[in-house]
């Protein structure tokens, strides 16, 4: 097992050692080759562990895109630190079960500490309860199944143990520019996506307060509020502290996945004024705190809310009727302890290192859009974080396909306001103002053509 671990741990680092320099993703991929190395008939036989891994290594190879290197800029998605990472392959080796401290004291004290540090970086209330979930997704849900819980049984009604047929009518306003995973929780959580009341979008994609004020008069009854800390397509942040002054008590829901990181920085923070006004958070964990995949944090200001909502009772269950701050938070029973990587990350980064991230990731993607305003491209938002929207007239699909093709720099599209631009979303730890130089010099090459 000692060379086993130690050759994987290698062959790692080596993949990581040249992401700066090898193309960020594979040109023409073949998937059908690809399928072929990964496949052949079912095996009849064991295999030696040594063999199955470099067989691993060899089939993968030629697939992998450069996530983690410098200059990925698509999906708001920044590469693993070390320290983050080299957490993530001891819990590998730890195999441990993340569901509550009874499983593994270590996971459930990682997890405590670093809930902790990061809520005073997000300037979350510190008695807020903190999940750790797989991703914005995940976090999305559980907020919204406890703001489902206690609006419900604000009006008098169990929705854990009656369901929602015959339910007081929940009212879910949120903007026209929320994310897609409101949309799809709403789904899993039995709203439907027709409970949401849209409310209008100002001119960089925040929610248009005075609009917001107006849905909310509209109606009465039990009412949630979805608020955003990052528009997805422009970086824009939701004003907060008059949001809440607009709803009154109503349950306000923040979908943070990056936008929350701002609070972590000093010229970023007045952003997120009133953040610590709201009732619960959804945040990303690979996004600016730059740990590995599987990692998003639910908050909830009221921590027994938050475990009604989600946690569950069985006979066999050690300590069954205390919240752990681990299983009856987030909804796996069997997880990997995600909280050593956060904790390694943040004990790497310290306050000064989450806030020099984030500002420098905000810079670069200022950078980044003065270049290529520069060459002529039309930069349609503020860029007042990390997201950068692009266009150069034209097919904007076909160069997008040109850039990844291309293998310099990767980033996506979208559509905004009816129109499709490049997105540029700059993430990563690792990238320098040369990766931005060398990757708007690419895009402009080619747009060019």
């Amino acid at each position: 097992m000692h060379s086993l671990l130690a050759r994987a741990a290698e062959l790692g680092a080596g993949y990581r050692a040249g992401l700066a320099e090898r193309p960020v993703a594979p040109a023409a991929v073949d998937l059908a080759a690809l399928r072929s190395s990964f496949g052949g008939p079912l095996p009849e036989a064991p295999t030696p562990p040594s063999d199955v891994l470099e067989q691993l290594a060899r089939a993968a190879g030629p697939g992998l895109v450069a996530t983690a290197g410098p200059r990925f800029f698509g999906f708001v998605i920044g590469g693993a630190l070390p320290a983050a990472t080299a957490a993530d392959v001891l819990a590998a080796g730890w195999d441990q079960n993340g569901f509550n401290a009874v499983l593994s004291p270590a996971a459930a004290a990682a997890e405590d500490v670093a809930g902790a540090w990061l809520k005073e970086l997000l300037g979350i209330p510190a008695g807020a309860s903190t999940g750790f979930v797989t991703g914005g997704q995940a976090a999305n849900t559980a907020g919204l199944a406890a703001a489902r819980h206690h609006v419900l049984a604000e009006a008098g009604w169990d929705v854990e143990r009656d369901g929602l047929a015959g339910a007081p009518r929940v009212r879910v306003v949120a903007s026209e520019e929320r994310h897609a995973t409101v949309d799809r929780a709403l789904r899993l959580l039995g709203f439907g996506t027709r409970a949401v009341e849209p409310v209008k979008a100002g001119p960089q994609g925040a929610i248009d307060v005075e609009d917001l004020r107006k849905v909310r008069e509209a109606g009465t009854g039990p009412l949630i509020v979805c608020l955003q800390a990052g528009n997805v397509n422009t970086g824009a942040c939701d004003d907060l502290r008059a949001a809440r002054e607009a709803v009154g008590d109503a349950w306000i829901h923040v979908d943070g996945a990056f936008g929350l990181w701002a609070a972590a920085n000093p010229d970023t923070r007045a952003l997120l004024d009133g953040v610590e006004l709201a009732d619960s958070w959804a945040c990303d964990g690979h996004k600016w705190l730059n740990v590995p995949y599987d990692s998003g944090f639910v908050f909830c200001a009221r921590p027994d809310v938050h475990a009604a909502a989600i946690a569950y009772r069985a006979a066999y269950l050690t300590g069954a009727g205390e919240v752990s701050g681990m299983g009856d938070l987030t909804l796996e029973s069997s997880r990997r302890a995600r909280g050593f990587a956060v904790w390694a990350a943040v004990r790497e980064l310290g306050r000064d290192g989450v806030a020099e991230l984030v500002g420098r990731c905000c810079r670069l993607a200022r950078r980044f859009a003065g270049k290529l305003a520069e060459g002529g491209a039309e930069i349609a938002n503020d860029v007042v974080l990390n997201q950068v929207l692009v266009s150069f007239g034209g097919d904007t699909d076909a160069l997008i396909r040109k850039i990844q093709d291309d293998g310099t720099c990767w980033l996506g599209g979208t559509t905004w306001r009816g129109r499709r631009y490049l997105r540029i979303s700059v993430s990563g730890w690792s990238t320098t103002e040369a990766d931005v130089d060398r990757s708007a010099a690419a895009i402009l090459r080619l747009a060019g053509q």
